[in-house]
């Protein structure tokens, strides 16, 4: 009886997940393809900047309300109903780019509405797996989890490259509208249980929001983790638009090099991920989200003393494999810690708060960033990034360390 359960919820399990990756494959062609075509057109780091403001505005704005209706309603409704959306703008954009150019603002419009979806999808997953998954295995269902839509960042990009090189923009578009289809009738399938929860006819955001903060609230360690992640990220954060500039202007080289940016920090993700689903046991997560947090900081630093060249562009390639492993290895403990200790009932809101807090250090950093880019150069900005984040890392690890010796005092006591 005990092996069919285990066989059930990791049939779910990879059920879902395997139509997200697919779904993934297809968002990350179309968002390489229109990133890129953005890059080449205007070579400008304001309007990459402005593409990102766009791109996480909608969770800074709606994340929190959003978090509400996802721990109201059935998630499972939730997650597809996101996902036909993101693919219904896919190909409504597809008729602008068969008909003709349309103006760069356009894509960042594109971007935005596009993230609403997100802004209902990402919590809802989030708060589903716990459901599905025995919490001893949450860990492990991460990596997995993380390994697939790793090796999907990984395929996405290489695919944009390849279909860019050969194809028409509105055809590409049209490969969003595909992969979510795929995952809507993945999800349709799985039977998602909903936590038991008291709900009053109608809803009282701001008391509801509340709940969510005082789930991380609580937690000191967790709160402290998440304070510093957050100041860090409005530093970090903007260069994920800065990766195609480094490419194109500093290092002068094409789309297929692009691409290879790409393949290296999805490598390094599903390398992290995979041996986190292996060995999926974590007992003390906070010093490998505070290894992890170290990585993307010393990677950051280094990519922002590299000098022109293109042996310094693999060398780059390789520091952002080096990226994407820290972000798994501080990523996958700090959600499985949270879908352990947050009550299910409060989980969406909770996720989605942190989603509205992380989106809003990305305009943020970009108001910042982006002058400074646009007048001494991307490269800066990424040794700059990198400093902070070191700092930040050691300051929250020295704190989380005082908290458990505290912990431990009081509980001797």
């Amino acid at each position: 009886m005990e092996k069919n359960q285990q066989n059930q919820w990791k049939r779910d399990f990879f059920t879902i997940a395997g139509g997200q990756t697919v779904s993934l494959i297809g968002s990350a062609a179309v968002q390489f393809s229109l990133i890129w075509w953005l890059a080449s057109e205007t070579a400008s780091p304001i309007m990459m900047s402005i593409a990102g403001v766009f791109a996480f505005l909608p969770q800074l704005l709606l994340g929190p309300f959003a978090g509400v209706w996802v721990d109201r309603l059935n998630r499972k409704i939730v997650i597809i109903a996101a996902d036909l959306f993101i693919g219904l703008v896919a190909l409504i954009f597809a008729f602008f780019f068969l008909f003709g150019n349309p103006p760069y603002w356009s894509v960042c419009l594109v971007l935005g509405i596009r993230a609403v979806g997100n802004v209902f999808h990402s919590p809802a997953i989030q708060a589903a797996v716990p459901m599905l998954v025995p919490q001893q295995e949450l860990v492990r269902a991460n990596g997995w989890s993380q390994f697939m839509q790793s090796g999907a960042f990984l395929l996405g990009p290489v695919l944009g490259a390849a279909m860019y090189a050969s194809l028409p923009l509105w055809i590409i578009l049209l490969s969003d509208l595909a992969g979510a289809l795929v995952a809507s009738t993945t999800v349709a399938l799985v039977k998602i249980p909903d936590p038991k929860r008291q709900i009053t006819q109608r809803p009282h955001f701001f008391h509801e929001m509340k709940e969510g903060a005082a789930a991380i609230c609580q937690d000191r360690k967790l709160l402290i983790v998440t304070a510093a992640t957050l100041l860090g990220m409005v530093f970090y954060a903007p260069l994920s638009t800065y990766y195609p500039l480094m490419t194109s202007d500093y290092f002068r080289a094409d789309a297929w090099h692009a691409s290879m940016v790409n393949l290296g920090y999805a490598s390094g993700m599903m390398l992290c991920a995979i041996l986190l689903g292996k060995f999926g046991t974590i007992k003390n997560k906070f010093p490998v989200i505070h290894l992890g947090l170290f990585g993307m900081g010393i990677s950051s630093l280094l990519c922002g003393l590299l000098p022109v060249g293109m042996f310094w562009f693999w060398v780059f390639t390789a520091l952002c494999a080096l990226l994407g492993a820290s972000s798994n290895l501080y990523n996958i403990p700090y959600i499985s810690y949270m879908q352990e200790t947050i009550a299910p009932e409060r989980m969406g809101r909770t996720f989605s708060l942190i989603g509205s807090l992380t989106s809003a250090t990305m305009p943020l950093g970009l108001l910042i960033a982006g002058p400074i880019a646009e007048s001494r150069g991307v490269p800066l900005w990424f040794f700059v990034s990198g400093i902070v984040l070191l700092l930040l890392t050691l300051v929250s690890a020295w704190l989380v360390l005082v908290q458990r010796v505290d912990q431990a005092e009081e509980g001797a006591g």
